[in-house]
């Protein structure tokens, strides 16, 4: 009865041992004396030690930082481009028989994915055309990964570190850019302000009366200042040059 007892001990605890619980996000790939047996999914499950191995994948997206690196562009500027990629497994069978440390491989080949994709563009490009550039080192890098099982979802170029000069260069440029809107736009202002300073003095050609309205609207302007500014209207200036040359004609003719 003793040794009954024993070996259903020995069973119970064999039992216990061999129980796995995979998570809803975990796959199972088993092995039968080394030997691919099949994939189990999420729940509860027995592993047969020593006879059956069991290695844990997991699906769930993984945030990889690419580390900075210096790269030359094309137009043969250097600079730090730090990176992220996102993958997740789809295939767990090829993720643990094809490849050894998928991480590790992804990350290696993703440095040299971004350093030889760059290398292809100027910095201006890079700048300002940064999601199809992401585009095209996501594309390179998942034709690599396919065959582990692994699908990059998307790469994002996150930091650009750009030489000193450089920074002084690019902040010059920019300088002078505004600069020059600024004039442009100026000089457009001084031209509409000429155009309809012309459009008013051929109104008042036409109307001599609005030149005489205007001169009291800016009389009735400067006298509410209450200074001792004294206004001599052009009319004003004009009658007393007539009244002089009268007075002249008049002393001639006598």
């Amino acid at each position: 009865m003793g040794l009954i007892y024993f070996l259903v001990l020995l069973a119970v605890i064999y039992a216990v041992v061999s129980i796995r619980v995979l998570k809803q996000y975990e796959r199972g790939v088993v092995f039968l004396l080394g030997r691919f047996t099949g994939v189990r999914g999420p729940g509860l499950t027995l592993i047969f030690v020593p006879f059956q191995t069991m290695t844990r994948v997991s699906l769930r997206t993984v945030t990889m930082l690419i580390p900075s690196q210096k790269i030359i562009t094309r137009d043969n500027v250097s600079i730090d481009i730090a990176a992220v990629a996102y993958y997740h497994i789809t295939n767990p069978e090829r993720a643990v028989i094809a490849i050894e440390n998928v991480y590790n491989a992804i990350n290696q080949i993703s440095q040299t994915t971004v350093r030889n994709v760059v290398g292809r563009f100027s910095l201006d490009q890079l700048l300002s055309d940064t999601a199809s550039i992401n585009d095209q080192i996501k594309n390179v890098i998942d034709q690599h990964t396919e065959p582990w099982g692994t699908q990059v979802t998307a790469v994002e170029i996150k930091d650009i570190v750009l030489p000193e000069n450089m920074q002084r260069a690019m902040a010059k440029e920019a300088e002078a850019e505004r600069e020059r809107r600024a004039k442009i736009v100026a000089a457009e202002g001084e031209y509409q302000a000429a155009v309809k300073l012309g459009q008013a003095a051929d109104i008042i050609t036409e109307h001599p009366v609005a030149l005489q309205l205007r001169t009291l609207q800016t009389m009735a302007e400067i006298s509410i200042e209450k200074n001792s500014t004294i206004i001599f209207p052009a009319q004003f200036m004009t009658t007393v040059q007539d009244a002089i040359a009268m007075l002249s004609k008049d002393a001639k003719s006598k």
